[in-house]
């Protein structure tokens, strides 16, 4: 079975939860658009909202480029929380993985996500971020086509 999250353009929508270092489990949704240009360019807007929660929104806009094997990708984020971000990923037989890191951010915050396939319309997502060598905030959710 082939990847449709990233590879195909196209609208997901996410649930599941959010958990930070000092709090309670927050329910976390989430919309997700994908396009792409001829160029192997891919550009993804994700926004995820908190409805059990007074967490403000998080707004991410990337642009990513796909390597001439179709296999790995870099690309570039500005993050509401984190700023200007650049990262890589790999697109492996069953999930997609990636890590992304802060230009200028002076608590060095790193984050990692993997999109593991369960079906053609459904992933199931886990993420972190870091901050130096601690774990700061991470998602579980689960990605469904539109």
């Amino acid at each position: 079975m082939g990847h449709s999250f990233l590879l195909e353009p196209g609208r997901w929508t996410l649930q599941g939860n959010w958990l930070t270092r000092d709090a309670l489990p927050t329910v976390v949704k989430g919309k997700i658009l994908v396009a792409w240009k001829p160029s192997s360019c891919f550009m993804v807007a994700t926004k995820l909202s908190f409805p059990d929660s007074d967490q403000d929104e998080i707004v991410m806009q990337s642009k990513g480029r796909m390597t001439s094997q179709d296999r790995q990708y870099t690309f570039v984020l500005q993050h509401s929380l984190l700023g200007q971000v650049e990262g890589e990923g790999w697109i492996a037989p069953e999930s997609i993985v990636q890590r992304y890191w802060g230009l200028s951010d002076k608590q060095r915050r790193t984050g990692f996500e993997t999109l593991r396939q369960l079906s053609a319309e459904r992933y199931h997502f886990s993420g972190g971020v870091m901050a130096g060598h601690y774990l700061t905030s991470t998602i579980e959710a689960e990605i469904t086509r539109q």
